[in-house]
């Protein structure tokens, strides 16, 4: 125990973050309590935990979010201090109010701090007198739509129009001639309020090609250091995808000046805790230290802090524990110092084809790859929960070259293994193994730009498939009939499908531990062996495993692929051709636009379903009329339930 350290704390939070915390508490020799919803009784990080409570319903509103009942967990558990994790309470001004009130420590910044940073307007007008450079905008408030419109045009075009209290990119509209702006303007303001209860917005000037840098901060109420940045341009819908530290081309004299310029940010509130000072760079002529303006300020952990203590061997949260709990910063700015690159990259439950879509589903199968660090709060068997992120987990590498941590993360994207959710990480794979980012040539456009390219699934190949058929009938493991013969060899047929192609495979034993099959649609034949714990293809090393649990099938060989076992006896008709509109995932239903006897077309807004803290537009698979609504505003649904059905076809 370290002297003066608390003796136990209390996470306000779940998943990976709660499990990142209880590691670093466990090894400083702190006791840990967790809270848990109803939806994660036997989660990860409650088992974890020295003490676990349970504090509610499964929404965030009933248990996560419930500040007074966290507060009550912790004082009769005999915590000292509450950490918040990021996200949910973390920064809520009150809560932190609430828990001083109570006696305990909060560790992170005060609410000061927090109200400080709170609101987009309020904060670039104190970066503005504390030295930090802003984006030239409007940041006023007079919310008028005229006078909005004036000070746009005075910025110049193309500008950025942004809610105050948005988060996400809710609220947020680009705007690229003036005869589009009162219409964006309406949009986002609308949006906003929906979002936040707070229409009031900014505007700023558009930045051509934007890269998204930001720096890590740490203070202790009196004086502050960065620990270097962060380069999180990769981004999808404004939401991050993969994070670097080091940024590439980053001079030393645009570091100092970023540094800098985050530093006096923390002081000027008076920051005590990690933080992260974000800021918009220029990046169409490299990095110049005048080419970067502050964006905003998070006052809590990031969600890829890993990547910082990477380079600099610092551990955050034990930073965070440590400042909290009365000490003085650790170090002083000369003692820190880069070593090397790291990425983060995040593995997401979610249907990259369908647009990101949110998935849900039980991890069947999890494997994360040695030499690369997975934060998670996931193990195999767990339910990825509609109520909460979808994240799976957080992989991190590092090496001594930007180029030698990508050809890592290349390698620990391609052996981690998932099944049992779509997920995003054939996407992640080729996202690290774009040219562009390879060179180090990133801003926030990347991704889309290039969707086309980085978003088709996998297509599996004849080999993929003669694999596949081994694991239908049961013959990748060892058993009475792997490779057992007579005068003739054995012969099996397996049916299999993969997103909707359904192909034959016909599998003949040709001695122990050796097969030839054929995929029929195609007609090619492969032959199958296998050595060891290795599957050999046509005499070539594959490195594939082969996973079958109930009807299902994966092949984790490159970017894993995943395979059902049809029932011959199922006869059902599908969605699409029935005309049902059904719920994709368990979630409220937020609104319905259409009734019975409406004329609808393809691709017409129905409804629209708000499932782990997103919403999503369900819309009509064809041409119709709406014969009956199934569902009403404000019901919860579960996953295939169905909610709009058209009148059949003619």
């Amino acid at each position: 125990m370290i002297a003066g350290m608390f003796t136990k704390i209390l996470i306000a939070n779940r998943g990976e973050i709660a499990c990142r915390v209880i590691d670093t508490a466990r090894r400083m020799g702190v006791a840990t309590v967790a809270v848990c919803s109803d939806a994660d009784r036997t989660a990860r990080h409650v088992a974890m935990a020295d003490e676990a409570v349970h504090i509610g319903g499964a929404l965030p509103a009933e248990s996560y979010l419930k500040g007074g009942r966290i507060i009550e967990a912790a004082s009769a558990t005999g915590a000292e201090a509450i950490h918040p994790g990021y996200g949910f309470l973390s920064e809520n001004p009150d809560f932190v109010e609430a828990v001083q009130a109570a006696g305990l420590v909060f560790i992170g910044p005060d609410a000061d701090a927090i109200r400080a940073m709170g609101l987009k307007d309020a904060a670039k007008a104190l970066m503005e007198k504390a030295g930090v450079p802003v984006v030239p905008g409007y940041h006023g408030a007079d919310q008028e739509p005229g006078h909005l419109e004036v000070e746009a045009a005075g910025i110049g075009y193309p500008v950025l129009i942004k809610a105050v209290a948005g988060g996400g990119g809710k609220g947020m509209r680009r705007v690229e001639r003036p005869e589009s702006f009162i219409d964006a303007l309406e949009s986002a303001k609308s949006e906003a309020l929906g979002a936040f209860g707070n229409d009031a917005v900014l505007i700023e000037k558009y930045v051509e090609k934007p890269r998204h840098i930001e720096v890590q901060v740490f203070g202790d109420g009196t004086r502050a250091v960065h620990l270097f940045e962060r380069d999180c341009s990769l981004q999808r819908r404004h939401q991050k995808v993969i994070e670097e530290a080091p940024a590439p081309g980053m001079t030393s004299e645009m570091r100092e000046a970023m540094g800098a310029a985050a530093v006096r940010a923390a002081e000027a509130i008076g920051y005590k805790g990690a933080g992260t000072v974000e800021f918009i760079v220029d990046g169409s002529d490299g990095l110049k230290s005048d080419g970067f303006w502050f964006m905003e300020m998070n006052t809590r952990l990031q969600v890829e802090h890993p990547v910082t203590e990477a380079i600099t061997g610092v551990d955050l949260v034990e930073w965070q524990l440590r400042v909290a709990a009365g000490e003085a910063l650790p170090a002083k700015q000369e003692d820190l110092s880069i070593d090397g690159h790291a990425f983060e990259a995040r593995l997401y439950a979610e249907d990259v084809a369908a647009g990101f879509l949110p998935a849900t589903g039980r991890l069947t199968h999890l494997v994360f790859p040695d030499g690369a660090r997975a934060d998670t709060g996931v193990r195999p068997g767990d339910v990825i929960s509609p109520y909460y992120d979808p994240m799976i987990a957080k992989l991190i590498v590092h090496g001594a070259t930007r180029a030698i941590a990508l050809r890592r993360l290349e390698r620990a994207l391609s052996e981690t293994r998932v099944a049992g959710s779509v997920t995003n990480l054939a996407f992640l794979r080729r996202l690290a193994g774009h040219r562009g980012f390879a060179a180090g040539d990133v801003d926030t456009g990347l991704i889309g730009r290039d969707l086309e390219a980085l978003t088709p699934d996998p297509v599996p190949c004849s080999r993929t498939w003669a694999l596949a058929a081994l694991g239908a009938l049961g013959l990748d493991g060892p058993g009475p009939l792997a490779g057992f013969t007579l005068w003739e060899p054995l012969v099996w047929d397996a049916v299999l499908d993969h997103a909707g192609e359904a192909r034959t495979c016909r599998v003949a034993a040709d001695g122990a531990d050796r097969f030839v099959v054929v995929v029929v649609v195609g007609d090619a034949q492969h032959v199958v062996t296998r050595s060891g714990a290795d599957w050999l293809v046509d005499g070539a090393k594959t490195g594939a495993g082969i996973v079958r649990l109930g009807n299902a099938v994966s092949v984790f060989w490159g970017n894993g692929y995943h395979f059902t076992c049809p029932d011959p006896l199922d006869r059902g008709g599908s969605a699409v051709a029935t005309g049902v509109i059904e719920a994709p995932m368990p979630g409220l239903v937020k609104s319905v636009h259409t009734k019975a006897g409406a004329e609808v077309a393809k691709g017409a807004r129905l409804a629209v379903l708000e499932a782990m803290k997103m919403e999503h537009t369900l819309t009509a698979a064809r041409d119709g009329v709406v014969a009956e609504v199934l569902v009403v505003e404000g019901a919860q649904v579960e996953a295939g339930a169905a909610l709009i059905r058209l009148e059949d076809e003619a």
